[in-house]
């Protein structure tokens, strides 16, 4: 089978994980837990464990042979050739504070690199989606083909990260070289802000400390769209960590540079 044929699957999954969310949204039957522990606050809401359930049960359904990897039920058959990639509800705080700037983020991997993506905003009503040649939207009303835009520089740049406060002290160093140099930097996001880079709104996100699911999906939509997303090292972004997204590669080279002086 080829990428292609997963397409209106993948469109059922991010469907279905809607319809299990939104109930929740803005409303008080969140049932706040956090997993951090004495580690800080990452919370989990009912909304995110249903999710992933309703698509788990989907993809053993529809493709029993193929591997999972989710946020919240942990990693099954992850040796499979075909590998989904699951983060129900990502930028959870946004969802608990009743802002819409989260997303399901659904990746489909292909002997361990992202071929297919997608982020679903249900409440907004707005799926980004991308196959690492090509990335599309589709909102309420239209939709188009995703591109990048030029810029020439970091000095013209709009730059994202959800919040310096979840970097190392070295790391939100690293970031302040960045932050000085580029026109406008601005907070929160989470996968919204690499979508909004994807379609020619903003010039560069930094991230650490992300997991794969965090990211897998916005891989094929950044580099379908024509832009860059690496790890601070330069390497491929599918396992996490410390992640660079730009949409001209002058800018992700002159990033990179200050984040290693």
């Amino acid at each position: 089978m080829t990428v292609i044929d997963f397409t209106a699957f993948i469109d059922r999954l991010a469907t279905a994980s809607g319809e299990t969310i939104l109930p929740f949204f803005r409303t008080s039957l969140l049932d706040i837990e956090n997993k951090g522990g004495g580690h800080g606050f990452d919370p989990v809401t009912k909304a995110d464990r249903a999710a992933e359930a309703v698509m788990r049960r989907m993809i053993k359904a529809s493709f029993p042979q193929h591997g999972i990897i989710g946020e919240e039920f942990g990693s099954q058959n992850e040796d499979a050739e075909y590998i989904w990639m699951l983060d129900p509800i990502d930028g959870t705080k946004s969802f608990i504070a009743g802002f819409p700037v989260w997303g399901t983020l659904i990746a489909l991997l292909h002997r361990g690199l992202p071929v297919y993506g997608m982020m679903h905003q249900p409440y907004i009503g707005e799926r980004f989606s991308g196959d690492n040649r090509s990335a599309s939207y589709r909102g309420p009303s239209s939709g188009r083909n995703l591109m990048v835009r030029r810029c020439a520089s970091l000095n013209e740049a709009t730059s994202f990260t959800t919040s310096p406060l979840l970097m190392n002290p070295d790391d939100r160093a690293a970031f302040g070289k960045v932050e000085a140099e580029v026109r406008l930097t601005r907070y929160g996001g989470d996968c919204y802000s690499y979508c909004m880079l994807a379609a020619g709104h903003l010039d560069l996100v930094i991230e650490t400390e992300l997991k794969p699911y965090d990211i897998a999906a916005l891989i094929p939509i950044i580099t379908g769209a024509g832009g860059v997303i690496t790890t601070w090292e330069g390497e491929p972004a599918q396992g996490g960590g410390r992640i660079v997204a730009a949409g001209d590669p002058r800018v992700h080279e002159a990033a990179l540079k200050l984040l290693n002086r």
